[in-house]
């Protein structure tokens, strides 16, 4: 995956424009965009200004994690930047579970994550005496697309149907559309979307296939949404999915469809978004280590970005979180409430929306 200079080219990325200069970070498996901010280069709402404790800060954040989280903290450290120059963010992406990985060895200040750090992870961050700061920052949608030309499948998938493609069991077996609705031509099908590392991945193997990250192999996997893109636009019968706003940044090259859980056919629009009623939505998180929160230049960096991203989220194509969840988190940040919403059984249809995640916080979660 590129790395990328500056928070436009996010939106580069997204029409599948290529950019200069980029140098491709690998290892132990993981691939990683690392993206360094300058301030001013893309028009932004009224930014909420903060101000540091004392004198003029310095110092690096590392953030890194989910490619769905990534632009709006990518967004968050660029205005932040043009206050506090002195202060380096830059933003990798190696997916939710590398970037938890990196974090519970301290290797960063900030995990994003769109999903709810998982058991295992919480264990690992326990070996390593990492506490952490559970905050959620905006409400995605997973839109499940297709190629433009399509015009076989209609405009609506049910979850049954989306099961059918990618349920564990289908590999090898299913293959085809008549086998995944009656009257549909025998073509072949082509299956893309996020790998396994992916929070997207977890949330909708979740949803779809009833078991967080069950799922047929057989699929084309990437960290990179702009691959999955570019796959589905270039098969007349390929179906993947991922983060909503990546479909708003592409949506000249493939069609979103309905997702009907037996309630109707709902399109992922902002508001059925927001309230959940679109089956595959979700709230999305970042992590911050109770080492980094006791640094003066970390501290205000989440007070600017609880402050800020109801701002921002919008014009990066994600959907705003109640102004209550912002004013809480940052309180939550401040009093240092560790831990997570997520349980051993966590539900995350439920858990995750915004509306579970004020009433657990109201409750004393």
């Amino acid at each position: 995956m590129e790395a990328i200079t500056r928070r436009r080219a996010l939106w580069l990325l997204g029409a599948g424009a290529a950019l200069s200069g980029a140098a491709v970070l690998a290892g132990c498996g993981e691939t990683q965009a690392v993206t360094e901010t300058k301030a001013g280069e893309a028009p932004v709402g009224k930014i909420v200004t903060v101000t540091a404790a004392s004198g003029e800060m310095s110092g690096t954040i590392l953030v890194d994690g989910s490619s769905t989280v990534g632009p709006i903290s990518q967004a968050v450290a660029e205005e932040y930047q043009g206050l506090f120059p002195k202060v380096r963010v830059p933003v990798g992406i190696s997916g939710s579970g590398g970037g938890f990985k990196k974090f519970c060895r301290l290797e960063t200040d900030i995990s994003d994550a769109s999903r709810f750090i998982k058991e295992s992870e919480q264990s690992l961050c326990g070996e390593n005496n990492v506490g952490y700061i559970e905050l959620p920052v905006a409400i995605d949608g997973i839109a499940v697309v297709v190629n433009p030309q399509n015009s076989v499948v209609g405009d609506c998938v049910t979850i049954e149907e989306l099961n059918k493609m990618w349920d564990p069991s289908s590999e090898e077996n299913v293959t085809n559309w008549s086998q995944v609705r009656d009257g549909l031509p025998a073509d072949d099908f082509a299956l893309y979307g996020p790998g396994a590392d992916s929070g997207t991945y977890d949330y909708f193997t979740k949803v779809v296939n009833g078991r967080e990250g069950a799922s047929r192999g057989d699929y084309t996997p990437s960290e990179d949404d702009n691959v999955l893109v570019q796959g589905v636009s270039g098969d007349l019968n390929a179906l993947g999915f991922f983060g909503l706003a990546y479909y708003e940044q592409n949506v000249d090259l493939v069609k979103a469809l309905k997702v009907d859980d037996g309630s109707g056919c709902i399109f992922p629009n902002i508001d059925d978004v927001l309230t959940g009623k679109y089956p595959l939505s979700r709230a999305i998180f970042i992590y911050v280590s109770t080492q980094a929160a006791e640094r003066p230049e970390v501290q205000v960096f989440i007070e600017f970005y609880m402050k800020n991203a109801a701002g921002l989220v919008g014009q990066i194509g994600y959907v705003p979180l109640p102004d209550e969840l912002y004013e809480m988190g940052l309180e939550r940040f401040e009093q240092r409430k560790v831990g997570s919403l997520n349980g051993a059984d966590a539900n995350y249809e439920f858990s995750s929306s915004p509306a579970a995640i004020l009433e657990a916080w109201n409750n004393g979660a």
